[in-house]
């Protein structure tokens, strides 16, 4: 097992080049076993649930070759329908192959996914929306079996909620369909944008992406391509609450001020400057920082869920009382009592959570119970006082790529120890 063990107290400073995204480079990798030929991927980054991914894709019977930063992924002819119950509970977004593998084969049997403890996240929308487009589905002791013998059709899917992996799903078994499939109330995450135009590089007709309401009009076949995965706004966004918790100046270079649109305010609010380029961002942080009246989490273009762990941990420093409504998932307080742990004044109750900034926080053997509140803990570190250890990072490595090395880049005295 291993742990990672941050000394606080040191300001970070300098350039940081933004990975991937993870949640880009999932669905991508999915999409890869639709088209023919070789895939090239650029700007993957170098994490647990990428690897998981290409697992999957090589269980299926895909060759996939890791190179740094690049995968290539050849499907030219996948014979696998059935992907192994260990790699489906290794990661959430491991149900994206259902609807890939389904336009492609025809028929796919997997069991329900794994990934974080965050709470109810049913996949009934994906399966209503299949069955729509002609599939069968069937569902027994936790294993799903679908099958579309005489293939998928167009339909038009209105989701009861703008589901980013139900999206993808229908997405991804539209392309190769027959007809046109109309997806209403899509949601409008800039990773479904990315997905959008990975698959049109391939040869797929795709309007709308963004907008809420994408219509794919089905191709008989996909083309392998080069492309590059978006970067990481969740990760740029840890890296701000980094640099907000310790008093810090950094580049952040990738980061796309358009996909931060509702986070770059809440820093301003907190006392940050913030200065944006076409191809980077810049943060700083002089003096204390100010509360933030009330954040909610919503989807896109609404404050993400996924950042509001990392921000809060800046918050709990911050003077004055914060209030964070989180609207997307049940139980995504989990990172609070180990925030406690250090010192932090968290309240939560439900959906809300209430943070009066205490002066200062203090190193603690504290564990990361998923992937973002352990980024809140390692957030929190940096701006305690004393050594912190957290453990469990096994959590932090599916979406963060070598975080300590990143953050040593900056001038934090970070470091990963196996215990």
């Amino acid at each position: 097992m291993q742990k990672l063990v941050i000394e606080g107290g040191n300001r970070l400073s300098g350039e940081l080049n933004i990975q991937g995204a993870k949640n880009s480079a999932l669905p991508l990798l999915a999409a890869c076993i639709l088209a023919d030929g070789e895939t090239m991927l650029h700007n993957c980054p170098r994490l647990s649930d990428v690897y998981a991914a290409c697992r999957i894709l090589g269980s299926l019977g895909c060759e996939c070759k890791a190179d740094v930063n690049d995968i290539t992924v050849k499907a030219l002819s996948p014979c696998g329908c059935c992907v192994p119950d260990e790699l489906m509970r290794e990661m959430r977004s491991s149900i994206v192959f259902l609807g890939a593998v389904l336009g492609r084969v025809g028929e796919c049997s997997l069991s329900f996914p794994g990934g974080c403890e965050l709470g109810p996240r049913p996949i009934d929308m994906h399966l209503a929306a299949l069955r729509k487009m002609g599939a069968e589905i069937t569902e027994r002791y936790g294993l799903l079996h679908c099958v579309c013998k005489s293939g998928l059709r167009g339909a038009d899917i209105n989701l009861g909620f703008p589901s980013v992996g139900a999206t993808e799903n229908v997405m991804l078994a539209a392309v190769r369909a027959r007809g046109v499939t109309r997806i209403l109330n899509a949601a409008r995450e800039p990773e479904i944008t990315d997905l959008a135009q990975f698959l049109k590089c391939c040869g797929a007709r795709i309007t709308g992406e963004g907008s809420g309401a994408v219509t794919v009009e089905g191709v008989e076949k996909l083309h392998g391509c080069e492309y590059s995965v978006m970067p990481d706004r969740i990760a740029a966004a840890t890296m701000m609450s980094a640099a907000a918790v310790t008093g810090g100046e950094l580049e952040l270079i990738g980061a796309r001020a358009s996909d931060l649109g509702a986070v770059i305010p809440v820093f301003e609010e907190m006392g940050c400057r913030i200065y944006t380029y076409s191809d980077r961002l810049y943060i700083s942080r002089r003096g204390q920082l100010s509360a933030v009246s009330l954040i909610r989490t919503m989807p896109y273009p609404g404050f993400p869920t996924d950042a509001q762990a990392p921000v809060m941990a800046a918050l709990a420093t911050a003077c004055g009382t914060s209030m964070i409504v989180e609207n997307i998932f049940e139980n995504r307080y989990r990172h609070v009592d180990e925030l406690a742990r250090m010192g932090a004044s968290i309240k939560a109750e439900g959906k809300v959570a209430v943070i009066d900034g205490v002066p200062r926080l203090y190193g603690a053997k504290v564990r990361a119970m998923d992937l973002r509140g352990g980024a809140a803990l390692a957030v929190a570190a940096l701006g305690a006082e004393g050594i912190t250890e957290i453990s469990d990072i096994k959590y932090i490595d599916r979406g963060y790529e070598s975080l300590e090395s990143q953050l040593r880049a900056l001038g934090a005295k970070a470091r990963r120890e196996s215990f």
